[in-house]
């Protein structure tokens, strides 16, 4: 119990020392504080029916928490109906499927434009008859998910050296919501083509959810958070495991003073450590940078649900991200969650 509450003193050592952990905790008490001397100055009978004001918004809560369960059934109802053209987007990636020409023209909406495309349509005629005198046609439409990977922040923050090989051969990313009689979760399904690094032609990574007010602080829900997420194993080729690399190191023996040198392997740097995630434990405390680590996680499966799997071509031409840079909701909402320590990430659902 001592080495616990040790434990515990240090983490909240930690907490204290950081000053976005102070600014919400005071904001907090302050909250806490103002609401408890307006409850205070209140008369006895106004305060009993403030009292049946507040349990009726805890019901009003709990049939929220119903409107975005049935929110997920819709949002899972229209994925089966997006899945066709996400299903013909892989297969034009990927170089199975060559659209038509009627399926490859593109309206534009400035003449300007138009012309400029015009240009460059007659510019790439001439450079594919090139093409087709010195050098095979490429395939589809090459390294298109490591392109999105390379241009996204997010993504690119965990992208190393030693994976874009690996990315090359990704072909598709998909979203699969949970059925209607399952707990509420939605799985990311990687989709590789046969390769030299793993076995797998599936990587899936499971993010769980739960839609309902907390029991000891209802008035804190604001929709569908994610909990807790489910990687998978990697049935990596022998020595193709990016995910761990061998260091060598001497170690002397203390009888004889010879040395000899070890190898092992240690942890490495790599974006497939996204499908080894942390584990939440209602019996362990997370730290601090395991809370920011989780927290992260939980945002970058949110990103791709929301944002990447729907809008991918947007992402490869740059067009999403000029439309996500210029969003200055979207800045606010990131400069009032730097401070938020909270291993969960509300799903905003656009219903507005």
């Amino acid at each position: 119990m001592d080495a616990d509450n040790e434990a515990k003193g240090k983490v909240s050592d930690q907490a204290m020392q950081n000053p976005q952990a102070l600014a919400a905790l005071q904001d907090k008490i302050d909250s806490v504080s103002h609401s408890a001397s307006i409850m205070d100055s209140l008369p006895k009978s106004v305060k009993r029916r403030v009292n049946a004001l507040k349990n009726l918004q805890v019901n009003s809560t709990h049939i929220e928490a119903k409107f975005y369960k049935e929110v997920h059934e819709l949002e899972r109802k229209y994925s089966a109906l997006y899945q066709p053209l996400f299903d013909k987007r892989r297969n034009i990636v990927s170089g199975e499927v060559e659209p038509t020409d009627e399926e490859c023209e593109w309206q534009s909406d400035h003449e300007d434009e138009a012309a400029l495309a015009e240009d460059l349509k007659k510019k790439a005629a001439i450079e594919e008859k090139t093409e087709d005198a010195n050098e095979e046609k490429p395939k589809g439409v090459p390294e298109f998910w490591l392109t999105i990977f390379r241009s996204v922040d997010m993504l690119s923050d965990m992208l190393q050296e030693h994976d874009e090989p690996i990315l090359k051969h990704l072909q598709d990313i998909k979203v699969i919501f949970s059925g209607p009689d399952q707990p509420m979760s939605f799985t990311l399904e990687f989709r590789f083509e046969p390769n030299e690094y793993f076995t797998n032609t599936v990587l899936t990574k499971v993010y769980k959810m739960k839609s309902e007010p907390d029991a000891e602080d209802p008035f804190s829900f604001e929709g569908p958070e994610i909990i807790d997420c489910d990687g998978c194993e990697i049935d990596w080729h022998k020595g193709k495991d990016v995910t761990v690399k061998t260091i060598k190191k001497k170690q002397k023996h203390k009888g004889r003073g010879t040395a000899r040198v070890i190898t092992k392997q240690v942890p490495n740097d790599s974006f497939f450590n996204f499908f080894n995630p942390i584990k939440v434990s209602p019996d362990r405390e997370l730290d601090e940078d395991s809370e920011y680590t989780l927290a992260t996680d939980f945002e970058i499966g949110h990103f791709f649900r929301e944002r990447i799997v729907p809008r991918a071509v947007l992402y490869f031409t740059g067009e999403a991200l000029e439309d996500d840079e210029s969003d200055p909701d979207e800045e606010d909402e990131d400069d009032e969650e730097e401070g938020d320590s909270k291993v969960s990430v509300n799903l905003d659902h656009n219903l507005t």
